[in-house]
């Protein structure tokens, strides 16, 4: 997908360029410049050196060294003094410089740890908000992939309001489902009684009919008046909507070359995600989405945490794909995309 969150260590991810949160020296440091010239060795120091340091907020590109990366880009963070500094330009400047690097340098992936959020101390929730923010718009006019590399679960905060609003959804949403249950086994129980109670002679129905066979022309009948398929309702709801193509799959987060395979295949068979983030970017509401997964051969569970997160975004009416893979991180879930 265009857009990740990753938990993993920055220096073994295989893309073609990482990012290095850097100090304006570029001479290497604590925390993640740290492990970055540790991995990478000497080689880097070297050429880090012949640049002559950098200014917040801009980026330098360098050789990666022993890293498993063809490139490094050093990029300086600010450091938080509150907010009304102007940390929040300087930060979304610190990826926007590095994205733009990767783009001249022909880099097809990137990534990112989350910058100014260590030592730096930066409030991780709004050094998240201005990754995703600034990535976001990026890749409106790029095609690349990204990944935001988070080393540790501690190291990613979502919105603590939000956080628990979603808790309580899904805490509701499982008591639901075992109430369901409960109750479903309550008539099992009191239909099983009503027949224990019953005189002999009433005979007791089969707990399912005898399938009736099909007719070699009936059963031809009935695939011949099969429903559209997932494919099918996709383009239509994209044409009804007035969408582009490259609108629909940007918002939901898949890459143009998947989509052009959903596109050319009418059978194609998609994962569960992404159908889901295809029913977010055309922001249908629950019934068009549960269609939508039923076309695919899925559909949603209450007893299930990823689709009732994601229900959770849609009933509320909020379809921002990037909010919600945020939210399934935190949670420990599979992300929407391709």
């Amino acid at each position: 997908m265009p857009f990740e969150i990753v938990r993993n260590d920055i220096t073994k991810m295989k893309v073609d360029a990482i990012v290095n949160a850097a100090n304006r020296s570029l001479l290497g440091g604590g925390g993640v410049d740290g492990a970055i010239h540790r991995a990478a060795g000497p080689e880097l120091l070297a050429e880090c050196r012949a640049l002559g340091g950098c200014d917040t907020g801009d980026a330098r590109i360098t050789g990666a060294g022993r890293l498993p990366c063809r490139y490094v880009i050093h990029t300086v963070g600010p450091v938080w003094r509150g907010g009304a500094s102007g940390e929040p330009a300087a930060l979304a400047s610190c990826y926007r410089t590095s994205l733009r690097l990767a783009a001249e340098h022909r880099c097809e992936s990137v990534a990112f740890p989350l910058i100014s959020a260590g030592a730096y101390g930066y409030p991780r929730d709004q050094a998240l908000q201005v990754a995703v923010d600034t990535i976001r718009a990026f890749l409106q006019e790029q095609e690349l992939t990204v990944y935001l590399v988070i080393f540790d679960r501690d190291s990613f905060q979502l919105g603590s309001a939000l956080y628990r609003d979603i808790a309580a959804f899904i805490d509701d949403a499982y008591a639901q489902a075992h109430s369901d249950s409960s109750a479903e086994q309550r008539r099992r129980q009191l239909s099983e009684s009503a027949w224990q109670r019953a005189p002999l002679a009433a005979p007791r129905p089969a707990a399912m009919p005898a399938p009736q066979p099909f007719s070699d022309r009936s059963l031809l009948d009935a695939i011949g008046q099969i429903d559209e398929s997932f494919s099918q309702m996709l383009l239509r709801k994209i044409d009804e909507l007035g969408m582009t193509d490259a609108a629909c799959y940007k918002r939901a987060n898949i890459s143009r070359k998947l989509f052009s395979k959903i596109r050319s295949d009418v059978h194609y068979k998609p994962s569960k995600p992404t159908v889901l983030a295809f029913a977010i970017a055309l922001r249908l509401p629950l019934p068009e989405t549960r269609d939508m997964l039923q076309k695919a051969g899925f559909a949603l569970s209450r007893s299930n945490k990823f689709d009732i997160i994601v229900e959770y975004f849609i009933a509320h009416g909020r379809y921002d794909i990037f909010e919600i893979n945020e939210a399934l991180f935190a949670f420990d879930q599979p992300l929407l995309g391709g």
